[in-house]
């Protein structure tokens, strides 16, 4: 046990053991009988993911009896978004809590492996298109895709990824006032007891925050050979350069990465048996936001295939090919040393059986709108509800679940909410698709750019930071977008955009949208927009909002 809250030698002896291992960035070092300093919990981190086998001591942040002898409210086992954001909201509420995580460190998945490597690699895929289309116009020279690593991006990753959770650890403890227990995996005894490194707590509740992994479907053979990567391994086990890449599965995950690895360099094909952007994970989806995605993807050269039934992924110990059943039937084989599986994502739910929780026919965890599960005094959250697999959604259902045993009734419906993923672009939507909205609504107006009878390659709209040297050199590269309007109330009934900028609009634009008094097309002309402004929608709704009888534009 390492004890990072009341060590018996002040820190001495904690702080001289991550002295050894280096000088913390801006040699952030803490005075003798201070707590650690970010700068030390990160490379007390790194250290630890680095050489798991050599540093087994769970990491102890708990308040001895002298400090708080009251039972723990609650236990959330798990330490990512939910289980860190429902813990910190619990206790502001005067609660104790305690937080077990069998990684090092708080935060999940999301600092380590998914949301962040993500964002870094479509900002890489973004930044890598534009050089690609402007290559030898300008001061841009000739595109060298030898100098595009994606494992030289993975290890950027790698090497910077420590100070995100060396914050989240540093901040939990001595802002939020935690308890927690890191480094070590969790054993459920029963609805209020559990067992960690070789000590049994109990509370009043367990909250169950461990989230969700990749989904490997059983069906399809040789998903063990070396070369065959989800958004996990990619990061933690890549350690050749890829030359040519096949994804299997038709997520939002495997288009995000499906993209940054085209943009490399590296032939992307897409195996999806549902048709892209149509799954049932996915709401509200417009059409014309699909075509021009799923355009531009193919247009920068990845190959899709939908309607693929993958079978086998080929080869003796490395993967050397994909063989799948096409839409028509015949069987094909890709040649490939690169797989990335995109199928979904299915929590492991083991270490619950002690609890006997119902399960529904997805393998997600049953709770109700309070995150109240079947079993009484137990709450699970987050991934483990099923979709969206959403930071929001994780966030939201941890603090639903604190405020619930703290006393507060509350309940939390994720069933409608913004949306995005990335592409080389930001996609971004919320409320109804056109196809919904004329179905619910029966005078439904759009305004969208390019417009359906304008030439999308002379129509340079939208435009903005981000856009403007495609709106220059090829038009039809610069974005769409769509605002669809009930012209009877004059309320706007959805949002859709792809382009650069937008996405911090679209959660206050959703958010607009839902009250129940809604936003009318009025209301967003009366705005002040910042112009160029990435969406457009505010000018071109000043645009129609002086017609009686609104009209499409």
């Amino acid at each position: 046990m390492i004890d990072v809250r009341n060590p018996q030698d002040g820190f001495a002896a904690l702080r001289a053991r991550i002295s050894a291992l280096g000088d913390p960035v801006g040699d952030d070092r803490g005075a003798d009988g201070e707590p650690l300093t970010v700068g030390e919990w990160a490379l007390l981190i790194d250290d630890i993911v680095e050489h798991p086998d050599q540093n087994t001591e769970a990491l102890w942040n708990v308040a001895s009896p002298e400090e708080d002898d009251r039972e723990y409210d609650a236990i959330f086992i798990g330490g990512g978004a939910a289980g860190r954001f429902g813990s910190a909201f619990l206790k502001a509420r005067g609660g104790r809590q305690l937080t077990i995580d069998a990684w090092p460190f708080l935060g999940g998945s999301c600092p380590h492996q998914a949301c962040v490597p993500h964002h870094l690699f479509s900002e890489c895929a973004r930044e890598l298109d534009l050089a690609k289309h402007m290559q030898g116009k300008l001061w841009y020279p000739e595109f060298d895709a030898s100098k595009a690593s994606i494992l030289e991006i993975v290890k950027l990753f790698r090497a910077g990824r420590g100070m995100p959770h060396a914050i989240m650890n540093w901040q939990s403890k001595e802002q939020l006032g935690m308890e927690y227990i890191l480094n070590a995996a969790a054993t459920v005894i029963d609805e209020h007891t559990v067992e960690v490194d070789g000590r049994r707590f109990q509370a009043k509740n367990l909250v169950l925050c461990t989230g969700a992994r990749t989904d490997f479907p059983a069906e399809i053979s040789g998903l063990d050979r070396k070369g065959v990567y989800d958004f996990a391994s990619l990061i933690e086990e890549l350690d050749e350069e890829p030359t040519r890449c096949v994804i299997i599965g038709g997520s939002k995950v495997a288009l995000e990465y499906g993209s940054f690895f085209q943009a490399t360099g590296c032939q992307t094909t897409i195996l999806t048996r549902s048709p892209l952007l149509r799954t049932a994970s996915l709401h509200h989806v417009d059409e014309g936001l699909r075509d021009y995605v799923i355009d531009m993807m193919v247009d920068r050269g990845i190959e899709i295939v939908e309607g693929a039934q993958t079978l086998d992924v080929l080869g003796d110990d490395r993967v050397t090919g994909v063989r799948y059943r096409d839409a028509n039937g015949e069987i094909v084989e890709v040649e490939t040393d690169f797989v990335f599986v995109g199928t979904g994502e299915r929590p492991d739910l083991r270490m619950y059986e002690p609890l006997g929780l119902k399960i529904d026919d997805r393998g997600f965890v049953v709770a109700d709108a309070t995150m109240r599960t079947s079993v009484p005094n137990v709450y699970a959250v987050g991934d483990l509800l099923g979709p969206p697999m959403e930071m929001f959604k994780a966030r939201k259902c941890g603090v639903t679940a604190a405020r619930n045993i703290m006393g507060e009734h509350h309940e939390f419906d994720f069933s409608e909410y913004p949306d995005f993923f990335h592409t080389t672009y930001e996609v971004t939507w919320c409320g109804l698709s056109e196809a919904e909205a004329r179905t619910e609504y029966p005078n439904v107006i759009k305004i969208q750019m390019p417009p359906d009878d304008a030439d999308p390659e002379s129509f340079a709209l939208p435009a903005a930071e981000g856009s403007m040297l495609y709106a220059f050199t090829r038009p039809i590269l610069s974005g769409w977008l769509k605002l669809l309007v009930d012209a009877d109330s004059r309320k706007i009934v959805g949002a859709h955009h792809v382009g650069y900028g937008a996405k911090d609009a679209f959660q206050y634009i959703d958010y607009l949208i839902r009250r129940p008094e809604g936003f009318t097309i009025d209301q967003m002309a009366d705005l002040n927009e910042l112009f160029l402004n990435p969406e457009h929608f505010i000018q071109l709704s000043r645009l129609r909002a002086g017609q009686m009888s609104l009209v499409s534009l």
